[in-house]
């Protein structure tokens, strides 16, 4: 059994910088005490993942447990940045939660068949992404066994 001896840390990849703001307030009041870290769009996603030029530091950059992935971001949108992420076999066993605008069946079904292992639509009061946050974090946090950060990078 794996032992959660820390926090997992949460990575989000959202160009709004509102979402990004209502994300940790909502993470804030959902009592969740776990990291979140940020980036703006696909390209610095990668880069974060890969630890590539300002992201190299894993101290200020940690391994994240779960990304929160919006799917229409500029230079790399969140499909491509999927895509990547489930092909390299370094990253693909990190959850990916897709948490996007978007409700179209289309956009639901290429996520799932890149390998998303949730998709959500984001809500549209702090008070549902609230709900949102609290359910995210009582499963994927607390429920499910989540393979560890340093277990099998390099496979």
């Amino acid at each position: 059994m794996i032992s959660k001896t820390k926090p997992i840390t949460i990575l989000m990849a959202d160009d709004d910088e509102d979402d990004r703001l209502l994300a940790a307030e909502a993470l804030e009041e959902s009592r969740l005490n776990n990291p979140l870290y940020f980036v703006n769009d696909g390209e610095e996603l990668m880069d974060y993942l890969c630890r590539r030029g300002s992201y190299a530091d894993p101290q200020t950059s940690p391994r994240p447990g779960l990304i929160l992935l919006d799917l229409n971001m500029p230079k790399k949108d969140g499909r491509e940045a999927l895509q990547e992420i489930k092909a390299n076999p370094k990253l693909r066993r990190i959850p990916v939660v897709i948490l996007t605008t978007s409700n179209a069946d289309i956009d639901i079904y290429r996520s799932y068949d890149l390998g998303a292992n949730t998709y959500i639509t984001k809500p549209v009061t702090f008070e549902a992404l609230v709900e949102v946050i609290k359910a995210l974090g009582e499963y994927w946090l607390t429920l499910v066994a989540l393979p560890p950060e340093t277990c099998c990078e390099d496979t």
